[in-house]
C-alpha cells in the first residue's frame, strides 16, 4: 500500500507477459472481465482505435442503481502504464469525479512471462476529496483493488494462448 494520504495501491504477480495484460486493461470493452468491484457493466462510446493519451471512453456502471462515467486517459506508456480520470457526464462532472485509476506493469526480472501489476485508486485530483473519504471509498476500493488483481490473475492462469 502507498504512503500518500489520497492514494491506495495494491500489487500482485500475474502469470502473463506485460504486453498481454496491458492489451486487456487498455481495452475498455473487457473491463467487466476483471473488475473486482462488481460495478462495471459495459463500455460505451469506445472508438475502434486503441486507447492512447487523451482517449475518452464511457462506462455503464451499477452500484445499487445504474449510472454512467466518462473516462479520459491521462497517463499512457505502452505495456507499462495506463491511467484514466473518471467523471460523471454532464453537469455532475463539475461537482464529482476526478478520481484516477492507474495500472502499472513491471515484467518480473528473468521471467518475462510474469508481471508485477500495481493498481492504484488516486483521489488526490477528485473534485471533493472529503466526499470520497466520508463515503469510505478508500477502504472499500482497497478491497476492490485486491479483488480486481485476483480476477486479472485468474483470467490469465489457465490461458494456453499466452
Amino acid at each position: 500500500m502507498t504512503e500518500h494520504p489520497d492514494v491506495v495501491s495494491v500489487e500482485r504477480f500475474i502469470p502473463a507477459p506485460a504486453e498481454r495484460i496491458f492489451a486487456l486493461i487498455a481495452d475498455p470493452s473487457q473491463h467487466h472481465a476483471f473488475d473486482g468491484s462488481g460495478t462495471v457493466r459495459e463500455a460505451k462510446d469506445v472508438g475502434s482505435e486503441p486507447l492512447q493519451l487523451g482517449s475518452k471512453f464511457g462506462m455503464h456502471m451499477k452500484l445499487g442503481f445504474p449510472y454512467s462515467m466518462v473516462n479520459t486517459v491521462v497517463e499512457y506508456e505502452p505495456n507499462r502504464r495506463i491511467a484514466w480520470q473518471t467523471r460523471p457526464p454532464g453537469v455532475f462532472a463539475k461537482l464529482f469525479g476526478g478520481r484516477i485509476w492507474r495500472y502499472e506493469l513491471e515484467p518480473v526480472p528473468g521471467d518475462e512471462s510474469r508481471t508485477t501489476v500495481t493498481e492504484t485508486f488516486d483521489w488526490s485530483t477528485a473534485k471533493s476529496t472529503q466526499y470520497v473519504e466520508i463515503l469510505g471509498w478508500p477502504k472499500r476500493n482497497e478491497a476492490n483493488l485486491h479483488a480486481t488483481l485476483e480476477r486479472l490473475a485468474a483470467y490469465f492462469e489457465h490461458r494456453a494462448d499466452l
